[in-house]
């Protein structure tokens, strides 16, 4: 009989490593509970969710994420420009553990100064004198002050009375169909000018004469080039206030009027959100063969499925105001992220924009011949866009 040959693997433990594998054990038990302990005991909002990630990655650029996806798929990095560089894993690192950008020290404020998200965005297209120092602020009063009752200048209602006279025929026009929606989330939007009893920006605030005047006067300027407009004038902060909300759930409030106007007018194309900046005069005021206009701006929401598409056509009608009017639009911007809504309706519609129309020291004459230029352009571009559709 062959005899069988075992081998035989011995262990060998000494008290030290049992003592050593039993601390491990113990301590691993404890940091499971702390972390565990931790991502539970966070309050509602303050939890690692799908939008808590989706605010890590947007410290990411795409260029930078098409990198990181080309370590698995080569063909993503094809599409990237021949001067882009691959990112430093260092400084990405820096960025994902701090969400602070080292070429953006607004990253770092924002958090130590309170309010500073107000100045927050990111500039698409930098109109003359355009920076981040001079971003529009999106103010957002107690609802006292918003709801004070404040003496106005007459003179502002009949200047827009005069301009309701009665004006040729265009050569084109929609056919009565209303194409274009004019809202205004911030209705109360007034300008000191035409304030008596106030020089306080923060106090800009007026039922009557505000923002929804520059509506109105847009709305009409488009109709006399043959584009049937919708203007809705709804008081906003007085909805706000019989229903208890905040000033920051203004676009909830007129989200329902937008959705109800496309519910009920299957024409409805284009969406305008009028507003005016809370920046002082120096700004947002541009002289053109002498004459002085209040300055555009364009706000895009970058939470939004439509952005990308919004964006194009706030680009557009910029360098057309741009071309015809030099200095009157300061840019476009995007906002998003925890400081602004980021949305602003603009998911409802791809052409849907944010326009700031002035600021708070401008005059209502102002804001009227740039609510002029605007229509001539988007008119312009209303019509070129017409004759394509019919090629």
């Amino acid at each position: 009989m062959s005899s069988r040959k075992f081998k035989s693997i011995t262990f060998s433990l000494n008290r030290t490593s049992i003592k050593r594998l039993a601390v491990l054990v113990i301590v691993g038990v404890i940091a499971l509970f702390i972390i565990t302990g931790m991502l539970t005991a966070f309050e509602p909002g303050y939890g690692i969710s799908s939008s808590t990630v989706h605010a890590w990655s947007s410290y990411v650029s795409s260029d930078a994420l098409m990198y990181m996806m080309g370590t698995e798929n080569p063909y993503f990095t094809q599409v990237l420009p021949e001067e882009s560089e691959p990112p430093k894993i260092s400084a990405l690192a820096f960025e994902l553990a701090t969400s602070l950008n080292p070429d953006d020290p607004r990253s770092l404020l924002g958090r130590e100064l309170p309010g500073f998200a107000l100045f927050d965005g990111k500039i698409i297209v930098a109109g003359e004198g355009t920076d981040y120092t001079n971003m529009p602020i999106e103010s957002a009063p107690p609802m006292e002050v918003m709801m004070a009752e404040r003496e106005a200048s007459q003179e502002s209602l009949d200047k827009l009375d005069k301009a309701a006279e009665e004006f040729p025929p265009p050569q084109v026009t929609t056919d009565g169909r209303k194409v274009v929606h004019i809202i205004h989330s911030h209705s109360r939007e007034s300008f000191l000018p035409e304030l008596k009893d106030t020089n306080v920006p923060n106090q800009a605030f007026h039922s009557e004469v505000n923002i929804t005047l520059v509506g109105e006067r847009l709305g009409r300027e488009l109709e006399k080039r043959g584009i049937g407009v919708e203007v809705d004038k709804s008081d906003i902060g007085s909805m706000l206030s019989q229903r208890g909300w905040v000033y920051g759930q203004s676009y909830d409030a007129s989200r329902e009027i937008v959705k109800e106007a496309i519910s009920t007018n299957g024409d409805l194309e284009f969406f305008f959100d009028l507003h005016r900046d809370g920046v002082g005069r120096e700004i947002t005021t541009v002289t053109i063969n002498g004459v002085e206009y209040a300055r555009t701006f364009f706000v895009i929401g970058e939470n939004n499925k439509n952005f990308e598409k919004n964006a194009k056509l706030a680009a557009e009608l910029h360098e057309m105001l741009d071309k015809k009017y030099p200095g009157l639009s300061r840019g476009v911007i995007a906002k998003g992220g925890s400081g602004s809504n980021g949305r602003y309706n603009q998911d409802l519609s791809p052409n849907s924009i944010l326009v700031e129309f002035g600021g708070v020291e401008n005059t209502l004459e102002e804001t009227y011949r740039s609510a002029e230029a605007f229509a001539e352009v988007f008119s312009e571009f209303y019509w070129n866009a017409q004759k394509v559709n019919k090629q």
